[in-house]
């Protein structure tokens, strides 16, 4: 396949998971290992069709500022394919505790996964719950065989828990577990439904672990960007809800290439000052730490510039 022809696929793909993505943008960037203009131009079309993803950013960014694209590229997929943050999870997991997940979260399965006593509460958003469930139970159910009966999945500690029960959910269990593809300095995008599990758990007293895996992380302006291609909206958006204002933007949430209501959105904004711990490949940190957990550098052809604003003339 073409360079572009693959490019092309890559940007249009949907309902993949981040990983495949990741991987396949990985694949057809290479193809323009020997064309700097048209790594730039391929990265950035990648970028505004694939706006949500931090790992594509810094993919694009380590790829445009190394003198070795190709070489850089492969060594971006070998840290990817070698992500440990499932593994930090499952350690730092304390015993036998109730943990509430939203959806399908690939990081935290890979961590729960390896810890049977850990029971898991997974609430239904975006209708992801059902797999999430399988992956685990399959796993503590111990054939390999799916098992679809609640009976079966009861049993094994997994229980599927229905999206108007979130707030419950997240009040009755131990720890919060929020998976984010994009972290910034004072905020991160997780699925639809993370800005209310982290709100009731901090009201609650309840811990929020957001899991960050590689790539997930990045500097602030290339943060800016990514908020600017995926809400239309700056980071002192994410800012302000840090300090306290948590009513969401009035521009609207860009969802693939259509302008649609905030609240239809499949990722939101949640402040940081919500989440007590960060899982990363690096180990523990507090979000205050967060600066120390990325490896993506700033690449200014990869920064979307602020919409100027619009000026106001007297009509008289």
């Amino acid at each position: 396949m073409h360079p572009f022809e693959h490019l092309r696929y890559v940007a249009r793909s949907a309902g993949v998971s981040q990983k495949a993505l990741f991987y396949e943008a990985a694949e057809a960037l290479l193809g323009f290992g020997n064309d700097p203009a048209g790594l730039v131009t391929s990265c950035r079309r990648l970028l505004a069709r694939q706006p949500d993803s931090a790992p594509l950013v810094w993919l694009a960014a380590r790829a445009l500022s190394s003198t070795n694209p190709i070489d850089e590229i492969r060594d971006c997929v070998e840290e990817m394919a070698d992500d440990q943050t499932p593994k930090v999870l499952a350690s730092e997991l304390p015993e036998d505790v109730v943990a509430s997940v939203l959806g399908w979260s690939e990081l935290a399965a890979g961590g729960l996964r390896r810890r049977g006593d850990i029971q898991v509460l997974v609430v239904d958003v975006l209708g992801e719950a059902s797999d999430m469930v399988r992956r685990l139970s399959d796993t503590r159910n111990g054939s390999g065989k799916r098992s679809a009966s609640h009976a079966a999945n009861t049993h094994s500690g997994i229980f599927e828990v229905p999206e108007a029960g979130l707030g419950a959910a997240v009040a009755s269990c131990d720890l919060v577990l929020l998976e984010s593809a994009a972290v910034g300095p004072h905020g991160c995008l997780a699925v639809a439904g993370s800005l209310a599990a982290a709100s009731v758990a901090h009201t609650s007293g309840v811990p929020v672990w957001l899991l960050a895996g590689v790539g997930a992380v990045l500097p602030e302006p290339m943060w800016a960007s990514l908020l600017q291609r995926t809400t239309g909206a700056t980071a002192r958006t994410t800012e302000a809800t840090a300090r306290g204002n948590t009513r969401p933007s009035t521009t609207g949430v860009h969802k693939r290439a259509s302008m649609i209501h905030v609240w239809e959105a499949e990722v939101e904004q949640v402040p940081l000052r919500l989440v007590d711990q960060l899982v990363t490949a690096a180990g523990m940190l507090h979000p205050t730490q967060v600066a120390t957990a990325g490896s993506c550098p700033v690449v200014p052809e990869l920064l979307v510039r602020s919409p100027a604003p619009q000026q106001i003339t007297s009509s008289g």
